[in-house]
């Protein structure tokens, strides 16, 4: 991908080339559908006719529906439920898995809908009847109806995480705990560096920065996620495509007020800011939980509450891959001092080729896990 952008504080331009990296028997691109929510989502040109017809509306936040999915379990079936509720332009807010003892799959997923149809019969019938026809003999049963207040509040991890675990997920930083961990040690294992070089001199009103690193999933929007909730905003900017796996990055930035970051504090405190995110933005452990496997990925909430999109469907499409089964999944909220963090938590059922109570295989299955979630 290479994108070119700028803004003079009230018009923005952004062009994007992109490419679709990812084939799936499921997972098709609809250009149009994607261009009808890049539309939804971007600030309208008409203001008093956005004002007068659509406010109310486009500014709440979007039902969250709950669907019951009962199925026979096999190998790999959650990520095939992810991969076409993905495709059906789905996102999954919450979700609560379960497996019985006599092999069947109680699915709880708390979606929203990104066309915004789900209130209609015909949404919610064609949804269920698409997974229906897809599962076939594996399904028993499926629901669809809208979420009671039990989906209003995320489900708290902070008390339920053991405290040396919840140390090593989330106090990781880039000064001086770089050795610790397994959370951040499958970064040892790829070539990751990533710099930043200041330039107050080049613009009279913009603090330019000059950045290279991995390529990576997700690499565009963690920047942009660090410097909104740094309130610093982005006036120009040039992504060059990515040369022997690494991006090169010039990016203007100004502060709310106009000015560029003249303040050296901010300015140090924005550079390693975007430098942990870059090289970390996602967390992954494998641990005990009693006498059974843990699989713990975390990773930052932004400022407004949105979690990072896809993370789920990644991580089940590399234990599909892995050959690894999900006992039970969810998804949940930890707060830390100076951040919200979210949290997906699966318990692992044992494999042959990676038996889970080696730390050896351990690491493995997190370096291949991470991967994914990177797309190295």
């Amino acid at each position: 991908m290479m994108s070119d952008f700028q803004t003079d504080g009230k018009w923005c331009y952004i062009v994007l080339w992109v490419v679709q990296l990812q084939h799936s028997k499921f997972l098709r691109l609809d250009w149009d559908s994607l261009k009808n929510r890049l539309l939804s989502v971007s600030p309208p040109c008409l203001i008093p006719l956005y004002h007068d017809q659509k406010l109310n509306g486009s500014s709440a936040a979007p039902s969250v529906y709950l669907l019951k999915f009962c199925c026979v379990d096999r190998k790999g079936l959650l990520h095939d439920v992810t991969e076409l509720l993905t495709e059906l332009e789905f996102t999954i807010q919450r979700l609560k898995v379960m497996t019985t003892p006599d092999g069947k799959v109680v699915d709880l997923f708390f979606i929203t809908d990104g066309r915004e149809l789900l209130h209609t019969k015909k949404r919610r019938d064609d949804t269920r009847g698409y997974l229906c026809d897809v599962f076939r003999e594996y399904c028993i049963g499926c629901e669809l109806q809208l979420a009671g207040p039990e989906c209003d509040n995320q489900r708290n991890f902070s008390s339920l995480l053991n405290l040396a675990v919840a140390e090593e997920l989330f106090s990781c930083e880039l000064s001086g705990k770089g050795s610790c961990m397994q959370a951040l040690r499958t970064a040892t294992t790829s070539p990751e560096k990533a710099t930043v070089t200041v330039d107050n001199l080049l613009s009279p009103a913009h603090t330019l920065l000059q950045i290279q690193c991995v390529d990576q999933k997700g690499l565009f929007y963690d920047i942009l996620r660090t410097s909104k909730d740094l309130n610093i905003q982005v006036a120009y900017g040039r992504f060059s495509s990515s040369i022997k796996g690494y991006r090169n990055m010039d990016l203007f930035f100004q502060q709310r007020d106009g000015k560029k970051i003249l303040d050296p504090k901010l300015l140090e405190s924005f550079c390693s800011r975007l430098k942990e995110e870059m090289l970390h933005p996602l967390r992954v452990i494998i641990t005990n939980r009693g006498p059974d496997t843990e699989l713990l990925v975390a990773n930052p909430v932004e400022l407004c509450g949105k979690g990072r999109p896809r993370v789920f469907y990644d991580v089940t499409l590399a234990l599909k891959k892995l050959g690894i089964c999900i006992f039970s999944a969810e998804i949940g909220r930890h707060s830390t001092q100076d951040r919200q963090w979210e949290v997906y938590r699966f318990l692992l059922v044992e494999n042959g080729e990676f038996p889970l109570t080696s730390g050896q295989a351990r690491n493995q299955m997190a370096d291949r896990i991470r991967r994914t979630l990177m797309d190295w």
